[in-house]
């Protein structure tokens, strides 16, 4: 091969490589749809401590990541699930407070989405169980003319790990994720 023709068709190879910017979500992007929701900044809580209603309240989870509950003060939050802050509330009030105290915690408010891109409003949105992509881009005030309506591209946390994955519209959304709508070629 000629050192022009050779050029040529490593050029054609870079360029058509650089256009397919096609990543798609890795295993554990979907694998996080399975498991158990994670509490992290920006959720709000509700802790119900039963038979003591000066400790039933909703707390918002701050930008460090802990609730401020009375008596005991700050409790971990990121990073745990429901079930785990139940615990962890408990053995504190056991320790001095409540002789047996039985704690539940659910999920009062998730932590926003964010979508991006080509459409009509982009911005903060509220996650309600079950928001597809569709859904947040229709929040969003729909897809712009110029939008690729095939697929977009999610940013999640997973474990204290960003990914970034190309989903279809029909996927689903998790708490925290930022949706960027792609503009289409032609």
């Amino acid at each position: 091969m000629r050192p022009t023709l050779r050029s040529a068709a490593l050029l054609a190879v870079l360029a058509a490589s650089g256009c397919s910017g096609y990543r798609p979500a890795p295993a554990a992007f979907h694998e996080s749809l399975t498991q158990s929701y994670v509490i992290d900044s920006g959720d709000r809580i509700r802790v119900t401590v039963f038979e003591q209603e000066g400790l039933t309240n909703s707390y918002s989870v701050d930008q460090a990541g802990y609730i401020a509950f009375p008596l005991v003060g700050s409790i971990a939050a990121r990073g745990h699930t429901a079930d785990q802050i139940e615990t962890l509330i408990a053995d504190k009030l056991r320790k001095g407070y409540l002789r047996d105290p039985d704690v539940s915690v659910e999920i009062d408010r998730y932590r926003p989405v964010f979508v991006m891109g080509e459409v009509g409003a982009a911005g903060q949105y509220a996650y309600v169980p079950g928001l597809t992509v569709y859904k947040a881009v229709a929040m969003a005030g729909g897809f712009s003319p110029r939008a690729n309506q095939g697929d977009v591209d999610i940013t999640r946390d997973i474990n204290g790990k960003v990914m970034n994955g190309r989903v279809p519209t029909s996927d689903p959304v998790l708490p925290g994720d930022t949706i960027y709508v792609r503009e289409r070629l032609f």
